[in-house]
């Protein structure tokens, strides 16, 4: 089987999104890309199961130079949203993976006129700014776009309006804790505004966890 280590990272990966509630049915999708040719990617594909999938499933697709991409095996078509994993892929050499998850805490904090997402305990500061992308059509290369713009330069998770969430890291490791920990934030962002006791961390302090955990000096 060909690129069989990234397939079966992307598989693990997908199913530890599912187990946690992240993505459900067939929505939301994972993608890596291979630590040495680096215009290989890996993905789910779409409108299939994840339960009982197997690596060999999983499509595998070239990065072209004239910026399209090209399905070059997998017995299944990849996800929709190629476009949007590959469009961060090619405007961040640091990105070796992504997820993006339809995942419930993400969705609604993204809604209304002026929606934010601040840390509230101190490892979700490793995770912010949390660009939001106004509703555009999925699988479209206008969505890519605007995910890459909310990223910027070293951005690591963006809510996307009525559609979810997008996140990425160095690995699929780093991918993985930036969702959950990106879902952890908006989960209890959502209760403490419903509690009435919504306090994010005072920007100095979320300054100040960034340092640290660049430093690696976190607790």
């Amino acid at each position: 089987m060909k690129y069989e280590n990234i397939r079966k990272t992307v598989l693990a990966a997908i199913l530890e999104a599912v187990d946690q509630g992240l993505i459900h049915g067939t929505s939301g999708n994972i993608a890596m890309r291979d630590p040495k040719e680096r215009d290989i990617v890996a993905i789910t594909p779409s409108g299939i199961s994840y339960t009982g999938m197997k690596p060999e499933d999983i499509a595998i697709v070239r990065m072209k130079e004239d910026g399209t991409n090209e399905w070059i095996d997998g017995p299944y078509k990849p996800s929709s949203e190629v476009p949007m994993h590959t469009a961060v892929m090619r405007a961040r050499p640091d990105v070796g993976a992504t997820v993006h998850t339809h995942s419930m805490f993400a969705t609604i904090i993204a809604m209304g006129p002026n929606p934010e997402l601040r840390p509230i305990t101190p490892p979700q500061c490793e995770f912010t700014p949390v660009g939001i992308v106004p509703f555009t059509m999925p699988g479209s290369n206008d969505v890519a776009d605007k995910v890459v713009k909310a990223l910027g330069e070293k951005g690591r998770a963006c809510l996307i309006k009525n559609h979810g969430m997008f996140s990425c890291g160095k690995d699929m490791k780093a991918a993985m804790h930036a969702t959950i920990y990106t879902e952890e934030m908006a989960q209890t962002t959502y209760y403490a505004k419903i509690l009435g006791t919504y306090e994010p961390m005072p920007e100095e302090a979320d300054r100040k966890m960034k340092e640290l955990i660049a430093a690696d000096q976190a607790v």
